[in-house]
């Protein structure tokens, strides 16, 4: 699929039967009430949302996982929510996010004892420039591991969606070799596309947080899923290029 349908599909998609989105509206939802329970003291609306919180950890994840499913298969369908199925794809995926940030942890650690040491000397100098200097690499250091790995997350979980393995999404060099697939040139236009939709976000955010009392609610509980299936789905029609063309597709988009 080119690159201009993926993204076409990609918005079209949380459109076509946005009721279906609810349960994902009624997540972020409650889960977003839990800094109202926290600024007005209120125990009783903060312990909903600690409760939600819990329940969005075991469900949403694998939610958001079937919409790369989906789009590996190059379907409109909505995923049903079937919460055993859920609650597993959801322990697979954070599984997985967690294997895939212990080299950026272990890297932000060593960065920080080291900065630790060497700026405690600089400072005592008085070599403020030097002592900012080593911030700013130990920085750009730290944020380049994460985001490689964060890219390397992404096709991962594709992986992991495609093969239901989750050892061959573990497979660095195999998530490696699916992204040379893909093509580099694909993978620079669909991570512009998804940093274009965290801009749109940001901005967007000024605006609708603003709206009286609602505000907050509005954007968390539906914007960001809209967008969040907007990102996953894109990302499993992304995927879907490197798939044999033998393999079985459940419905068309039209």
């Amino acid at each position: 699929m080119d690159f201009a349908k993926i993204i076409s599909y990609s918005f079209k998609y949380p459109f076509r039967n946005i009721r279906n989105l609810l349960i994902l509206f009624i997540f972020f939802i409650l889960v977003s009430i839990i800094p109202i329970g926290i600024i007005y003291e209120n125990n009783y609306v903060l312990t909903i949302g600690l409760i939600s919180l819990f329940l969005f950890i075991l469900i949403v994840p694998g939610y958001l996982f079937s919409f790369v499913k989906i789009g590996l298969n190059e379907s409109s369908i909505f995923p049903s929510l079937n919460l055993g199925n859920t609650i597993y794809d959801s322990l697979k995926v954070l599984v997985l996010r967690m294997a895939y940030m212990v080299v950026p942890a272990i890297v932000f650690f060593i960065a920080l004892s080291t900065l630790s040491v060497s700026g405690r000397e600089l400072l005592l100098n008085f070599q403020i420039h030097a002592f900012l200097l080593n911030v700013g690499l130990s920085l750009v250091m730290v944020l380049a591991v994460y985001i490689l790995f964060e890219i390397l997350l992404f096709f991962a979980k594709a992986r992991l969606a495609y093969l239901n393995s989750l050892s061959e999404a573990l497979k660095v060099h195999k998530v490696i070799g699916d992204i040379r697939k893909i093509g580099i040139f694909n993978i620079i236009k669909w991570l512009i596309f998804m940093a274009i939709l965290v801009i749109v976000a940001s901005v967007l955010s000024a605006w609708i947080i603003a709206i009286p009392n609602v505000g907050f609610l509005i954007y968390f509980g539906i914007f960001i899923p809209i967008l969040e299936s907007i990102g996953n789905y894109s990302l499993g029609l992304l995927y879907s290029n490197i798939i044999d063309d033998g393999f079985s597709q459940i419905s068309k988009i039209n």
